[in-house]
Parts: structure tokens; C-alpha cells; sequence
């Protein structure tokens, strides 16, 4: 066992040009396996540390430009590259809706996804490189800047951050716990520099083995630590639920949302009307005793304004203490009634037994290239436009506007698909008692993309301490307590409701309170340590 990885690690070191790029993409194409819903951990542990051997070999230029963007930039890029190629691979799957000659472009467009993002990781690795050591010291700055670059394409432009590293660090109830204490962000610094320390172990040196092994089973002690925690924080804390709300989730299996023309209004409506009416089981009183009825984001695409016979259909099935929360596209229109102002939002709005339309929030985190087109007027020229239908995109809401307080209701966050997976960025918080996402993953069937949504959607409830109610188009349709327990659940591509409750939320956890602070603190103390230890280590070399 030693001697062939150790082979592996010199043959990394030693290694330039097409050659170290290639051992680096199939690297983070192997890391790209702890990704939800796959969460093979040991996959991490395999991978990172030929990132850490490459950047020991890695050539030092002296022109500062090129020593940044030189060989340790294109490490850090091919690792990452590799790692988004197998991570986001499932975004092919959007292309099939149209079909045609869009397919021709679905591989070209992953990978200029990938590698736009794995610059990210490119310059973490450079910058890095710059704080080098031969110690420990030098995985702890890698992981620093890591992070650091996890958390820029979380938030730089519209931010995407899917598959954060973290992610690999939950894949259990148990461990997924600690994000009540250091969030995902916390776990994406911990889960790289857990996962470098094998190559603390091999090259082989004149240390005792005992040494080099300290670190690595200290990471071990870490995981086993955080399912500990996770073990105790779940076995001690009791969640209770709600008496006061009571939700029916409808997960209609609506397709027209492909193509706004090809909706057929009344027949849409009437499936809707009897998915949320429909009898479970002989005791099951349909709506009698429903508070709050939802339909998933894109469940009617259309707006609903055209066909007051919608509306009017609505107002008849719903009890007087019910109350509709529907995704729909939502237009503005000017005071002449007639002509739209600006382009239209992607929103959840509240309808009550009157058909009146009394709250909306409109979806203020837009999917770049799905619900707008940057540099539209340059890429609509040659045919490119963005997967969800609306010709001139669509319009970003205020996130202000997420904390929804309806009569007689209990304040909750709406959250719409994608906005579910930012950190530490869902709204008023400190006053909301529940989330309710509504989604529609449809593009994405038969892929990971669905259930990869659903578990990050899983860590804001751990994150925040309250319950999470998610309406998925076509699945997954669940319900969790405050702890990302699923306590409710619909089978994926079924076309049926579910009836829950949220739970009580609990006290403000430590991330609530706290938010990226900490995260804040553990790196620039890693940028410290990776200063101090690369100008140690520049003052023993020889004149």
C-alpha cells in the first residue's frame, strides 16, 4: 500500500504540463463523487491530496502575474474543472425539454459551465501557492482560500452555489447537524482540510510513521466527533407541531411550463382543483380542515389575471379559513391596463376564499441562463436564450418582500427553487416560524438534479432551526422539522398532495445568531497560519 502511493504521490510532484492537468481533472472528477446525492466521503479523501502534492511540484515563476495565473492556477483549475464536470452534469438534462439542435450544445455548455466556475478554485489554488510550506501549515492554507472561493461564487454576480464543498460533510441526519453551529460554509472550509491530511502521509520522509499518521486520524476523530454531536443534538431536542397551520402540498406533475402556448387553461385548473379537493383515505375531509393549500412554483403557467374563471373556480373550492399559495408568473401592468411594465416575475401569491390575490412575493434570485440571459442582446443574436419561457426574461422581486405575514397566519419565509440554496440569506429570519419552498425541478427529471435540490434545501432548515415545507412540481415534495428530519414525503413523479405541519421553531441556533462569523474568523486565522509558516520556511532556505 505505501509504496504505491507514494509512487503516486511523486509521480504528482514531478509531474507538468498536459501530463499534471490530466491527474488533476480526473482528480476532481473523483472528488466531484461526494456531491449530494452520492456522498462518497472517501471519495474526497482519495482526491484532494494529489491537488496538495501537485502545488509541492508546482514551478514558482518570478513575475508576479504569471506566478498567480501559471502553474498553480491551472492545478487549482483542472481539480475544479473536473469536480463541476461531475457535480453539475445533470444541468444537460434542461436541454432535452427543447430538444432539436439544442442538444448539439448541452456537453459544450456543461463544460463552459464547469470551467467558468472552476476559476474559481484556479485563483484559490494560485493565492495559496504564494503562502507555501512543506508543513501542515500549507493544507490549512489551501483550505483557507478553498474557502474563500467557494464563498465568492456563492455570492459574485447572482451566485451559484450548488454542491458547495460542505455538502459532502452531510450525509446523514447526524451529520448535517453541525450546520446549526458553523453553517455550509463552515463545513466547506472543515471538509478540504479534513480530506487533505493523507497527503501529510505520503511522499515518504524521515519522519516516524506515527507522526505522519497523527493527522490523518485526527480528521477521523473530527467526522467522529460531528456524528457524535449530531447523535446527541438529535436524541436531545424535541420538535413539536403546529396546531394553528395545517398545509396541503399538491405535487401535480404540471409539463406545460416548457411552453406557456401549449397550456390548455381549463383543463390545467381542473386538475389542480382536484389534486388539492381529493380524498386521501375515508377519514380524509379534503379541505375541511386545510389553513393553507399550496401549488409549486410554474403549477400555473399562465397568468392568472387573463382567466378570472380561474380565479373564480378557486374562491368556490376553498374553505372560508383556507388559503391558496400558488406559483404563478405575475405581471405588472401601467395604468392604461394594457401595456406590461417591464418584464413579468416568477412569484407566490396568496389568494383568499374571495379570489382575491391579498400577498405575493416575487422570486428576487434569478438562475442565470434559466429565468434571465446575461448579455442577452449578444447571445440572442445567435439563438441562445434562457430555458424558462418569457421573451424578454423575467423580472428579479424584493427580497424584502419573503417574509409573508397573512391573516391569521403564523410569518413565514416563501422561497422559490433556487433561492433555498443561500446560506445565511433567506429573509427575516428573526421573526419567520417556518419556510415554505416551492419549486419546480421538472427540468431536471430522471437526473440527481431533483435530489440534490432537496438536500440543500434540508440544510437551511438545520441551519436555521425551523421547519421546511417543500412543494416540488414533480417531486421531491416533503415535509422536515426544525432538525432536516423528513418527517412527510411524496414519491417523485407522483401525481398526488400531502398534508403536514410545520413544527415549532426552535431557539435560535448558533449559525442564526452568529452567521458567517465564525467562518469569517477560521479563515482569515488559516490565511495567518499559511503567512507565518511560508515566511518560516523562505528564512531556512539557503542564501
Amino acid at each position: 500500500m505505501i509504496k504505491p502511493v507514494t509512487w503516486l504521490a511523486e509521480t504528482t510532484m514531478l509531474s507538468h504540463g498536459w501530463q499534471r492537468f490530466c491527474i488533476l481533472l480526473v482528480a476532481g472528477a473523483v472528488a466531484g463523487l461526494s456531491v449530494p446525492p452520492f456522498f462518497v466521503l472517501p471519495a474526497l479523501f482519495v482526491a484532494m491530496p494529489f491537488w496538495v502534492w501537485a502545488l509541492d511540484g508546482a514551478e514558482r515563476k518570478r513575475n508576479w502575474f504569471r506566478r498567480i495565473f501559471g502553474p498553480a492556477f491551472t492545478i487549482g483549475f483542472a481539480f475544479g474543472w473536473g469536480y463541476f464536470l461531475v457535480a453539475f452534469h445533470w444541468l444537460g438534462a434542461a436541454f432535452f425539454v427543447d430538444g432539436g439542435w439544442m442538444l448539439a450544445l448541452m456537453p459544450f455548455a456543461i463544460a463552459a459551465l464547469a470551467a467558468l466556475i472552476a476559476l474559481f478554485w484556479g485563483l484559490a489554488s494560485a493565492l495559496a501557492h504564494l503562502f507555501w510550506s512543506h508543513g501542515a501549515a500549507r493544507i490549512v492554507t489551501l483550505s483557507s482560500f478553498l474557502a474563500v472561493a467557494e464563498f465568492a461564487r456563492g455570492h459574485v454576480l447572482t451566485g451559484f452555489p450548488f454542491d458547495l464543498l460542505g455538502y459532502a460533510l452531510t450525509g446523514t441526519d447526524e451529520l448535517m447537524q453541525l450546520a446549526s453551529v458553523i453553517g455550509v460554509y463552515g463545513l466547506t472550509f472543515l471538509a478540504p482540510l479534513l480530506a487533505m491530511t493523507p497527503a501529510l502521509i505520503w511522499p515518504a520522509d524521515d519522519r516516524p510513521m506515527s507522526r505522519r499518521l497523527f493527522p490523518f486520524f485526527l480528521a477521523l476523530a473530527v467526522i467522529a466527533g460531528q456524528l457524535a454531536y449530531g447523535w446527541n443534538r438529535l436524541s436531545g431536542t424535541v420538535a413539536t407541531e403546529r396546531q394553528d397551520v395545517a398545509m396541503r402540498l399538491v405535487q401535480p406533475m404540471v409539463y406545460e411550463h416548457a411552453d406557456f402556448g401549449n397550456v390548455d387553461p381549463v383543463a390545467l385548473i381542473d386538475r389542480l382543483l382536484m389534486l388539492s379537493d381529493m380524498r386521501m383515505d375515508p377519514t380524509d375531509q379534503g379541505l375541511a380542515d386545510i389553513t393553507h393549500l399550496v401549488w409549486p412554483e410554474s403549477s400555473v403557467p399562465f397568468f392568472l389575471d387573463t382567466y378570472p374563471d380561474a380565479l373564480a373556480r378557486i374562491a368556490r373550492m376553498l374553505p372560508e379559513t383556507a388559503t391558496l399559495l400558488a406559483g404563478v408568473p405575475r405581471q405588472i401592468f401601467g395604468l392604461d391596463g394594457e401595456k406590461p411594465q417591464g418584464a413579468p416575475y416568477n412569484s407566490l401569491v396568496a389568494i383568499n376564499t374571495d379570489g382575491e390575490i391579498i400577498a405575493s412575493y416575487d422570486k428576487s434570485h434569478l438562475v442565470p441562463f434559466g429565468e434571465y440571459l446575461p448579455f442577452q442582446d449578444i447571445l440572442s443574436r445567435v439563438g441562445i436564450k434562457q430555458f424558462v419561457p418569457g421573451a424578454d426574461g423575467w423580472s428579479h422581486g424584493d427580497a424584502r418582500r419573503r417574509l409573508m405575514e397573512l391573516p391569521g397566519t403564523p410569518a413565514f419565509l416563501a422561497v422559490i427553487c433556487y433561492e433555498v440554496l443561500f446560506s445565511g440569506d433567506l429573509g427575516d429570519t428573526a421573526n419567520a416560524q417556518f419556510i415554505l419552498n416551492v419549486t419546480n425541478d421538472a427540468w431536471f427529471d430522471g437526473s440527481i438534479g431533483p435530489a440534490q435540490h432537496a438536500h440543500h434545501a434540508r440544510l437551511r432548515a438545520v441551519e436555521e432551526g425551523m421547519s421546511l415545507l417543500r412543494a416540488a412540481n414533480t417531486g421531491l415534495t416533503f415535509a422536515t422539522d426544525p432538525l432536516g428530519r423528513i418527517t412527510a414525503q411524496l414519491v417523485p413523479g407522483q401525481m398526488a398532495a400531502l398534508d403536514v405541519r410545520p413544527h415549532q421553531r426552535l431557539a435560535p441556533t448558533i449559525f442564526a445568531q452568529l452567521r458567517h462569523y465564525p467562518f469569517a474568523i477560521a479563515i482569515i486565522a488559516g490565511i495567518l497560519i499559511g503567512f507565518v509558516a511560508s515566511r518560516r520556511a523562505r528564512r531556512k532556505l539557503p542564501e
